[in-house]
Parts: C-alpha cells; structure tokens; sequence
C-alpha cells in the first residue's frame, strides 16, 4: 500500500469527504458537529452556544459511545485498515482487534495514542495517513465524531516522531539554555510539525521540578530544579503549541520530580509537606494553567499530605478534583498517564482504576492494559448506578470542546502538501540547531583544553555509550559525534564500549587510545564503581586528554574528576550531540548553565556545582 500522497488531488478528496460527512451528520439531526474552531478568549455567549450544540450531540450518543469517548487507546500498525501481519496479531492478542478501523467501531474510542514501538510512526507521509485513515474510521460510527490523536513528543530522550521531522534538545538541556522565546519556538515548530501528521494533543511539557538527582523516570525530562524557571519556561512552550493549535499537555500532576521509584514498575511516594508541595511543585502547573493550558496529565504517586487516603494521586478526589479544580481552577482536560503502569493498578485491580478515576474528577483514561475490560467496567458502573450518566457527560463536554477548539470538527483531515510544506524545513532544522547550541554546558576545562585545535588535537578517539535512539531514527551516539567530528576537519576513531564495558573492551579502548592527541568519550549516568567509571579512569590514566560528555543526566562529572574536560549535552539525539562537537571544536562558545546543581560523590550533601553553573570560552 503506498501511503505517500500521489498529489494534490488527494487533500480535495479528504477535504470533500470531510465536508460531506459533516453535512449528512447535519442533515441527521447532528447539528453540533458543524462547529468550527474558536479562539480560547471566545466570550461567554458564544461559549454557551457552544455547549448547547455540543450537549445536543451528546444527547444523541449512545452510553456505548459515551463510553468510548472517554478512552485513548494504543493500537499496532503503520495503517489503520491494512497493518501488517505481525501487528495484526499484536492488535488480536492485545485488544481482540485486527486494525485500528475495527477499534474504533468496537470500542467508539474518543483517541488514539501513537507510539513509535507500536509502528505508528515510520514517517511523516505514512503518520498522515494513519491518521486521516482513524479519523474516517471515526466520522463513520453513528455520531460522527473525530478523534484526538496524540503522542509522546518531548523531545530529548521521549520521542516518537523522529527523522525527517525537526528534533529539539529535551527539557533540561532547553532548561540549560534559559531561554523562554526558544521554548516558544520549539512549541511552535513541533506543534506545527505534528499537527501537520495529524498528530492534535501532545503530551508536553513535562512541568515537573526535578530536584532529586536519582529520580529514574523524570530527570533530564524536566527543566530543571527551580520551580520558578520551571514555570517559565511551561508557560512558554505551551503558548507555543498554542499558536500551533496543538493542544499541549503539563505532566505529571501533583508533581513527579522527587521520586526514587519509576511510577511505570513501582508505586512512588513523595513525601513533601503541603507547604513543600505550594513552594516547588505546583508553581509550574499554576503557569501552564494561566497560560491556558488544554490538558493535563497525572501521575501515578501518592502524596499523603495532599491526600492521606494511600490512592494514587490519578485516583484521588481529593487532589484531582479538590486541588486542581478547585483550588487551581483548572477547567480543561485531565487526562490519566498510562493505566498500564504499576503506579496506578498496585492497590486496586484493571476493572476499579478506570471507574476510580472518573469518580476522582479525570476525563481522558489513557492506554489501559485491557480495554476491554476497562471499558465494560466504567459500561457497567453507570449500569449499576456507581457512576451517573450525568458525570460521564462533564468529561465528555470536556472532550469535545477541545476536539472542536482544535478544529476537527471543521477539517479532521491533514495533506500530503502540508507534511512536505511543514516537516523537516531547513528553517526548522536552523532553529533545532540555533536552540541546542545555547544549551551545551562546560563544567570543567582543565589547562584551558578546549576548544581543541585541529592543528594539536586532530586524532580523536571516541568511545562511550550508546543507548537507543528515543525516536529509533538517530544516532548511535559514538558514530554521531566522530561524524560531527570528522565533518569539523578532525580524524576520529569509534569504538563503542556501551554503558557496562567489560575488562575487555576497557583494554581495548586504552589500547586504541595510544598514540591518539585526544579522547571523546559519552557517558550514560555514571555512578560510582561502574564499569563507566572504571573506563574512564584507565583512559585519563593513559595521559591522552579525555573530553567527557555526559549524554543523559549532567551528573556524571561528579564520578569523572579526573578528566580535562567536561560537558552536559542532556540528551543523545543527534541534534543535542552535534551542538556539543561543535562547542569542542570551537565553532560555537559554549552558554549553557546548570538548571540543577550536580552534588559531591563522596558527600550528597555538598553541592559541587551549584544551579547556573557553567564555564565558556
């Protein structure tokens, strides 16, 4: 099946069917569905018209359609009616579907979830296609209501959309660079970049305040561990998804950044008082909502002094209704993180979570593990009266308003035209690079090493790291950076010896390190006693200056004292690593500053590199 557009003729027909459908749901009697989008300041009589049209449609669905508009579900495949074998089997054992079409006519889903392991996410052309084939499969079921895609595009090490499409440095290393105006840009172009794959509500930023170094899911992920440069920089890139109109999403509530368990394999315990909680984690959530943030998400944590119940906080009235409602005035989407993660199905089993979380005050249930069962649990819930049809209604109002702010009520189709007008311009692959190299950071520069000279440091060995590409396109880190480094006039050697080396390959890598005037080497969270660590204390013991770049978490420079130099990239997506060469080269001055402080190895509590740390040339 070829998924590229053949021409322009294409986007008529989708253009024309979208038209046609909407108009027959009119003449059926559906009239709410003839809404266009609207301006988030639109005023109070138009926003009760509004609602009136949209609570007529409403009124008109089935409870099984009811239902389903409340879920976002995963599904295999790169097409929604003709996948391939492999993920129609995936899609069989998983969900008892073949297709995504056939989910959406079980199921009545309100959303789809793309995920680059579940193959929805080749490329740009075959994305747009997934997409309008799910939005077809949507205006076909008896209301006739598209639905809202999404995904994961964070940038930095949570990607799903990768090359051709424009990729930015993540969250920290944009923390690093400080810039609100370059968060609004890259709000911006990923949102205009996604909306053109037909891709509507991005689950980002990441709003948390990572303020403990051993945090295993958030991290690099976050902007950083000030709560008030935090919020900057929310509120900027969500305005910048806005002028994209792309609904962004502010993760994870209350606030996931000082965590020492991974809410996907463990149930996290956050500790902080209330007070705590007012001083460092809501800032960031308070500005994405004042900047009128579309959705948030929540985290599957418990916070005892928020709420002493032992729920998840994705459970809890108390802290989705009573605090982000309520005392936050929040009246957008509250969408669940994924509901297959151990955080939110320790205490209560798959059938209770769904229900739960309603009865808590979320709208969107995001990924279960087994929609049938979530879905025939919340069917039977409002059969037995737990749950009213009446609350059901608040989320799905809630759902519409944003599918129709977003215009899909109006046009739920993309073109082949505007992918190639959109994804992946040279404009937008300028900016990716501008924005990174403002956020490489220099931490330690012995003897004045760097920038390295070509005339005293041409042969460069590089070694290190090479954890998988977030977006499966980029990378691996080590050919990166001897590509950036060749393509910069240097001769580099790469030797990949991964982030658990053996004695072997530490001989080896000292081994190919004589004679050499320089060593690169990437690390990946180094910790004390590793075999990261052991291999660059043989490579700093050959005498060859060592450059060390940390390509995760800027951590590692505590582990690696004896190195000439050291760098923070945050992330190993080419664009992050790239920057990073050519500060080394001296073809950019390096201007990141630390967004988190970088504690002594051998006493935590000491701070060895305090937050806005960082050296240039």
């Amino acid at each position: 099946m070829d998924h590229q557009f053949s021409s322009g003729r294409s986007a008529h027909v989708h253009h024309s069917l979208s038209r046609r459908t909407l108009l027959a749901a009119a003449t059926a009697g559906a009239a709410a569905v003839t809404l266009s989008g609207a301006p988030a300041q639109a005023d109070d009589t138009s926003r009760k018209g509004k609602d009136a049209r949209l609570k007529q449609l409403i009124s008109r669905m089935s409870l099984e359609e009811k239902v389903g508009q409340l879920f976002v579900m995963r599904v295999y495949g790169h097409s929604a009616t003709d996948p391939d074998q492999a993920d129609i089997d995936a899609n069989l054992a998983e969900i008892g579907v073949r297709t995504a079409a056939e989910l959406i006519d079980k199921y009545k889903l309100g959303g789809i979830i793309y995920f680059t392991w579940a193959h929805n996410t080749r490329d740009p052309h075959q994305i747009a296609d997934l997409s309008n084939g799910i939005q077809r499969a949507g205006l076909a079921q008896p209301s006739r209501i598209p639905l809202l895609i999404s995904t994961d595009q964070e940038h930095g090490i949570v990607c799903r959309v990768g090359e051709p499409a424009t990729l930015f440095p993540g969250a920290m290393a944009i923390g690093a660079g400080g810039s609100r105006s370059d968060a609004r840009t890259l709000g911006r172009i990923a949102g205009a970049e996604l909306r053109a794959v037909g891709i509507r509500q991005n689950y980002a930023p990441d709003a948390d305040v990572n303020i403990n170094p051993a945090n295993p899911v958030i991290g690099v992920r976050s902007f950083g561990a000030d709560p008030e440069a935090v919020a900057g920089l929310v509120a900027s890139e969500v305005k910048g998804y806005q002028s994209a109109d792309i609904a962004s999403t502010a993760k994870h509530f209350p606030g996931h950044g000082d965590t020492a368990t991974d809410s996907h394999f463990g149930f996290p315990i956050i500790t902080h008082t209330r007070a705590q909680w007012q001083e460092i984690d809501a800032p960031p959530f308070k500005a994405a909502i004042a900047a009128g943030i579309d959705s948030i998400m929540t985290a599957h944590i418990m916070v005892p002094d928020l709420d002493g119940s032992g729920d998840p906080a994705t459970l809890s009235h108390p802290i989705m209704t009573g605090i982000l409602r309520q005392e936050l005035g929040f009246e957008g989407l509250i969408v669940t993180d994924s509901l297959g993660m151990q955080g939110v199905r320790d205490k209560y089993g798959d059938d209770r979570v769904p229900v739960l979380a309603l009865k808590a005050g979320v709208d969107q249930l995001l990924n279960p593990p087994s929609l049938e069962v979530s879905w025939n649990a919340v069917l039977g819930a409002v059969k037995n009266g737990e749950l009213t049809e009446e609350r059901l209604d608040e989320s799905i109002l809630r759902v519409l308003r944003l599918k129709e702010k977003l215009g899909l009520f109006d046009e739920p189709y993309v073109t082949g035209r505007s992918v190639d007008k959109t994804v992946g311009t040279r404009e937008h692959l300028a900016a990716a690079d501008r924005i990174a190299e403002a956020t490489t950071t220099l931490l330690l520069n012995k003897n004045g090493l760097l920038p390295l000279s070509r005339r005293t440091h041409r042969n460069v060995l590089v070694v290190g790291a090479d954890p998988a590409s977030p977006s499966g396109t980029t990378g691996p880190p080590t050919t990166t950076l001897g590509q950036a480094l060749t393509e910069l006039g240097f001769a580099a050697t790469v030797l990949s010896t991964g982030t658990a080396p053996n004695q072997a390959k530490i001989d080896e890598a000292v081994a190919a390190a004589q004679g050499k005037d320089a060593v690169l080497v990437g690390t990946y969270n180094v910790t004390a006693g590793s075999a990261q660590q052991r291999l660059v204390n043989a490579l700093t013991a050959t005498g060859v200056p060592v450059v060390a770049v940390a390509i995760r978490n800027p951590y590692d420079i505590a582990q690696v004292p004896g190195v000439g130099a050291s760098l923070a990239s945050y992330s190993w997506t080419d664009v992050e690593l790239r920057a990073a060469v050519r500060v080394i080269a001296g073809r950019a001055r390096p201007r990141g500053k630390l967004p988190v402080p970088v504690q002594r190895a051998d006493d935590p509590a000491q701070v060895l590199y305090p937050i806005g740390y960082g050296l240039s040339y």
